[in-house]
């Protein structure tokens, strides 16, 4: 149905495009089956934002921002005034005389910042010469301020206008940022989670305070998201994955990931030979509020966050690492790679005993314990009752280089960006079908019928 369509690449056969698990052309749950290329960038674009239910942006390496129609796939506007690559993005809600809309605030490893109005194409405020990049932006919308983590950690005001910073504190700098209730926020900084607390003062004023640190991470902090209104979740490049308690940030639950060696000689789905550093790391988390996804090297693993206990993993879901995730539902998740594929998981029921754990995808994990790794654990077969399959459903093959992330529309279709430059618009084919139709119906009406 869909094959190896741009930028060069042979076709392969399952066996070539995946050594452990493949999907034959005929796939029923895989409503995907028309897609649209978009072209305009020219160098790898690694961010998507969604803008409304209509549009989103996209931005990368050439330092552009397009915006798109994903209805049509249209290019909307071109937004250019950066001389690098874009390290960030996000949306801001703008308040005027009339009504708020949503803008866009880019960073670039020019050093410089930057507000857009995606509607006119506009750059409404810049912000140049910092004294390093940004690596990540989050908005506080119900505080009107914004905050910057690169080298140095920035709260700016809804007119861009520099409130507090926080200087240097490691090699990394700062390179995830998430909100927490009461005025505060966490930032990953190398392997500590840094607690602020933000105060706003009567005149409008803003001050970051340090008020905790989070030093349970053996290495260093690769994804930070919240989870719940309760709870947040960070991982780590040695495949930790730590629950947190979003009031009193303390540790409720910590997962490691060992390599059982004596497994790579008898399953099949266990690579011979050490891992590569890669192969343990926590690229990407994502959550629906009860699940956690962590994309872990080339595979997916599915936590339960009330149980505390695996729901279903796929050692091998990729051939390369897995770069984005998304949980659909509380049993369908998506995935994307650096071998060019996106892919549609189901959890399902296992229709035999499930095996140990230590047998599949993560060698061996020492579930619910809290607290730090205290030395080398002793390998055992570990039973993990009722646990689920993880079953490809379907497979999006048309990018000829690695699936940076992808953002999902519902029904009105599914946007992956790449390395080939491109952007794909993945649409429903049965309802493609019956707007064609519905259009056709109406064109007819008003030209009096046939």
């Amino acid at each position: 149905m869909l094959r190896w369509i741009f930028g060069g690449r042979e076709d392969q056969s399952c066996l070539e495009k995946s050594p452990v698990l493949c999907i034959g052309e005929e796939q029923p749950k895989n409503c995907f089956t028309e897609l649209q290329v978009l072209k305009g960038h020219f160098d790898i674009v690694r961010f998507l934002v969604q803008i409304d239910d209509f549009r989103c942006a996209s931005a990368g390496d050439d330092g552009l921002v397009l915006v798109w129609n994903i209805e049509t796939g249209e290019r909307l506007q071109e937004l250019r005034g950066h001389s690098q690559q874009i390290t960030a993005i996000t949306t801001f809600t703008c308040n005027d005389e009339v009504t708020p809309h949503t803008c866009l605030i880019t960073a670039s490893s020019d050093r410089s910042l930057s507000l857009w109005d995606p509607d006119s194409g506009n750059r409404v405020q810049t912000i140049s010469d910092l004294q390093s990049s940004v690596k990540c932006l989050l908005v506080l919308e119900r505080l009107s301020v914004w905050v910057s983590g690169g080298d140095e950690l920035c709260l700016w005001n809804k007119d861009f206008q520099l409130q507090c910073q926080r200087q240097k504190q490691s090699d990394t700098g700062v390179t995830a940022l998430i909100e927490l209730p009461k005025n505060c926020l966490a930032a990953a900084v190398d392997k500590e989670i840094v607690i602020y607390r933000l105060t706003v003062s009567a005149d409008s004023s803003a001050l970051l305070d340090e008020i905790h640190r989070l030093s349970e991470h053996q290495d260093q902090i690769r994804a930070l998201i919240n989870v719940n209104d309760g709870l947040f979740a960070s991982g780590s490049h040695a495949g930790e994955l730590i629950l947190w308690d979003s009031i009193t940030w303390s540790n409720l639950a910590y997962e490691h990931i060992l390599w059982e060696e004596s497994s790579a000689r008898t399953q099949t789905e266990i690579r011979l030979g050490a891992p590569k550093p890669s192969e343990m790391s926590v690229q990407h988390l994502s959550t629906n509020g009860n699940l956690v996804l962590a994309a872990v090297g080339c595979g997916l693993y599915v936590y339960d966050v009330v149980s505390k206990t695996v729901v279903a993993y796929r050692r091998a879901a990729h051939n390369s690492d897995i770069l984005h995730t998304m949980l659909l539902s509380d049993s369908k998740l998506m995935s994307c790679s650096e071998d060019g594929s996106v892919r549609l998981w189901e959890i399902q029921d296992l229709p035999l005993p499930a095996e140990p754990a230590s047998a599949g995808f993560f060698g061996m994990w020492n579930f619910g314990r809290s607290g730090k790794q205290s030395g080398p654990q002793s390998k055992k077969v570990l039973d993990i009752p009722n646990l689920r399959t993880l079953e490809l459903t379907g497979d999006l093959i048309g990018h000829s280089g690695g699936v940076q992330m992808f953002i999902s529309f519902e029904e009105r279709g599914l946007v992956t960006c790449s390395t080939d430059h491109l952007l794909i618009l993945w649409k429903n084919g049965e309802r493609q079908s019956r707007l064609r139709s519905l259009a056709l119906f109406q064109k007819l009406e008003e030209n009096g019928g046939l």
